[in-house]
């Protein structure tokens, strides 16, 4: 499908002369990121702080955090957990299931039993306990004796279940970085420590999960009477796990967010995690050269959220947390091969899901059900989505048949009926508020949430199925326009080749990590000639195209790669003309660095 090129807008005039000092293809980047005014440019650039909201935790004093006692309950929560550490309480952390949690549970328990706690973490199964704090494992909590619980990634909807565990006689704290209730008696009535809660006084609203936790850990060992350097040194090794949570969970990489996770990719270079470097050997992820947020995003992450999609997440805290490579090569190949597998059903259940799509006459919303002689996983449901909304550029939701049934009470006979329960998970497009529209379709619905861009909800029995389906896509039809339902490539500017370089290349590289809201720079360059076309791949799946310049024949000409699209580029030959999309990368080879564009898409030249 033909995208739309939406290429960004030029900074002012003033902003660039105040920048005379950096690359102006750079400066327009940082206008394009919402940093429009010189100071916020070069505080982006510096990783500058305000001093006055900051701490310093880095051994060398290079890189100061926000000061995690800006949080309105911090310092009674540390009190809290010092209290019980004093007193030689039990304490769990309670996680979550994914990446993001499985870190967050490790790095807060790291530093408790560091200060000598009796901690204990708690993960819940994804599919029989689902997401957040449930009545049953609170008492099996309190029936192995712990005194506190500490939620991380998750709690802040779980306002019956903490008055639960208060009526079970056990404390508690939230920490989360999910949007709040919008009711304040909503909230959950114990401590709570989380970013999104805007009438807080933390500056950055956009943590992680980890990056909750991490302040949280931080904070108690500020308040700790161990060495400043012990401190020091306690925190910063726990960066790694947050920069992989961090770029897991695919939050905001801009402020805060970018600056945990430029340091903790330093802390991960330095392989210093037995579990991750046994995961590392076991993918064959190459650390010839250091691995950045993609390897991060692309590679890790998936493997550690392979363990609760087809498993238990304790197998990837475990991971995690393992003190030998011994301990930890057998983790890393049962999370590598569950990887393995879940891609593998993935791929199954997206086929299954197009085999329902009419491909010509594709509605504004696609909705894929399991049949009855189907079976699809519950934890790669949201995956499957999601691909299938990249592919189709439609707002889409994918629903399986889970094992339960319910019994409904008829009036007539007072008999029970079973009816079957559905799960599901839906990905959206810009333009198209998903939660807003199944929000409208709550009737239908047993439980919901998410946001915008995604969703997950449980509907009980077909009726309600289908009669939410039938709301949802009248809805759909309603919303979607031609407009919206045309995929667009959001570009930084248009980049003529004589200005490609590997100067260029290392300046946009200070911009660095990528990720959510700071993308890799992406840039569009006008009246291309096709030098050369060479097919890659075992079959011949890649593409690569020799290029240069139609206008300037002193411009050099540079090779540009496609991976595992050549169907796409089938028509094209030698000779030809074309405008490209793309972001610069490096080409290493024996010992030579040349610049290699990655090339995002393609139209012939003159084409609008």
């Amino acid at each position: 499908m033909k995208k739309k090129w939406q290429i960004a807008a030029t900074p002012e005039s003033d902003f660039l002369a105040a920048l005379a000092d950096i690359d102006p293809v750079v400066a327009g980047i940082l206008w394009n990121r919402g940093l429009t005014t010189p100071a916020a440019a070069r505080a982006f650039l510096n990783d500058d702080i305000d001093s006055s909201q900051a701490l310093d935790f880095s051994l060398d004093g290079s890189l100061a955090f926000y000061n995690p006692f800006l949080f309105r309950d911090m310092k009674a929560a540390v009190d809290l957990v010092i209290g019980h550490i004093k007193d030689g309480h039990r304490i769990i952390v309670y996680g979550d299931y994914d990446a993001d949690g499985v870190t967050a549970s490790t790095v807060l328990a790291e530093v408790l039993r560091t200060l000598h706690a009796e901690v204990e973490v708690y993960l819940p199964d994804r599919v029989s306990e689902g997401y957040g704090l449930n009545k049953v494992a609170l008492n099996q909590i309190k029936e192995q004796g712990a005194s506190l619980v500490i939620t991380v990634d998750n709690g802040i909807r779980n306002k019956e279940e903490v008055d639960y565990a208060h009526g079970l006689g056990l404390d508690v704290i939230i920490t989360d970085h999910h949007v709040l209730p919008e009711k304040k008696e909503d909230l959950p009535a114990c401590l709570i420590i989380d970013p999104a809660d805007r009438e807080d006084a933390y500056p950055w609203p956009f943590l992680a999960g980890v990056g909750v936790a991490y302040k949280l850990a931080c904070a108690i060992l500020q308040e700790s009477k161990l060495p400043t350097a012990q401190k020091k040194l306690i925190a910063e090794r726990s960066l790694d796990l947050v920069a992989v949570g961090t770029i897991a969970d695919m939050v905001n990489l801009m402020g805060e967010n970018r600056w945990l996770v430029k340091r903790g990719l330093i802390i991960l270079n330095q392989n210093r995690r037995p579990g991750l470097k046994a995961l590392f050997k076991t993918a064959k992820i190459s650390l010839d050269k250091p691995l950045e947020a993609w390897n991060v995003g692309w590679q890790l992450g998936p493997r550690l959220n392979a363990a609760s999609r087809l498993g238990h997440a304790n197998s990837a805290f475990a991971l995690v947390g393992a003190a030998t490579e011994e301990e930890a090569e057998p983790l890393a190949v049962e999370l590598n091969q569950r990887n393995i597998n879940r891609q593998q059903i993935t791929e199954a259940i997206a086929k299954q899901v197009e085999a329902q799509i009419d491909q010509d006459n594709l509605p504004p919303l696609i909705v894929g059900v399991c049949r009855e002689d189907q079976s699809w996983n519950e934890g790669v449901v949201g995956l499957v989505s999601g691909r299938i909304c990249e592919k189709y550029h439609r707002p889409t939701l994918v629903v399986t048949r889970t094992a339960d049934d319910v019994g409904e009470e008829t009036a007539d006979s007072g008999k029970l009926n079973n009816k079957s329960v559905f799960k599901g998970s839906g990905r959206s497009i810009e333009g198209f508020n998903l939660i807003a529209a199944v929000t409208e379709c709550a009737e239908y619905l047993d439980k919901y949430g998410g946001h915008p861009m995604a969703c997950g909800f449980s509907v009980i029995g077909e009726k309600n199925l289908d009669l939410f389906k039938e709301k949802l896509l009248k809805i759909a039809a309603e919303r979607l326009t031609a407009e919206v339902l045309t995929p667009k490539l959001s570009l930084d500017g248009v980049l003529p080749f004589a200005g490609v370089s590997l100067k260029l290349n290392e300046e946009i590289n200070r911009l660095a990590p990528f990720g959510q809201n700071n993308q890799q720079p992406r840039f569009a360059s006008y009246g291309l000639h096709i030098d050369d076309i060479v097919y890659m791949g075992s079959e011949q799946q890649h593409v690569k195209l020799r290029l240069s310049s139609l206008e300037n024949k002193t411009a050099p000409s540079f090779w540009g790669i496609a991976f595992s699209c050549a169907p796409a580029y089938a028509s094209l030959k030698m000779g030809d003309a074309i405008d490209l999309a793309y972001y610069l990368d490096i080409n290493a080879f024996n010992g030579r660095r040349e610049v290699q564009l990655k090339i995002l898409d393609w139209h012939r030249h003159g084409e609008e």
